[in-house]
């Protein structure tokens, strides 16, 4: 199994976040202005959701391929909590539009397959985290 690194680091600029992973890819994360961030970056709680979208697509993708299908493309729309704050838990609203020339059953299969992608479940399974502090540098 491959083990998946992230390194966020901040610096003077109030809430703009460096994250750079394993594999060399760097980006930043940030708030909007409208709650004291410079908005140079996706916030969190859309990092989360964009972690879902790709990761529901690129499912998506890879099962009808392998199958086959006359899948052309997907769009997928993600909502966090847009009926507001639950009393428990949170709330993702997820849209999912394929295009292509798929059957009904084709099309019931990729909703199960997208309900199946990796941080899906991840998102709906116990997640336990961890945390230690370590040295200064």
């Amino acid at each position: 199994m491959n083990i998946s690194i992230v390194h966020a680091s901040s610096g003077t600029v109030p809430y703009t976040v460096t994250l750079r992973d394993d594999s060399g890819h760097t980006w930043l994360a940030d708030e909007p202005v409208e709650a004291g961030g410079a908005d140079i970056g996706p916030s969190p709680h859309h990092l989360l959701l964009s972690a879902l979208g790709a990761c529901t697509a690129i499912t998506l993708q890879m099962y009808a391929a392998r199958k086959q299908w006359p899948l052309s493309a997907i769009a997928v729309e993600l909502r966090f909590n847009s009926a507001g704050t639950p009393a428990n838990g949170n709330d993702i609203a997820r849209a999912i539009a394929l295009q292509g020339d798929l059957t009904d059953e084709q099309r019931e299969r990729l909703l199960q397959i997208a309900n199946a992608c990796p941080i899906h479940k991840v998102l709906t399974g116990e997640v336990r985290i961890a945390t230690t502090l370590q040295a200064n540098p």
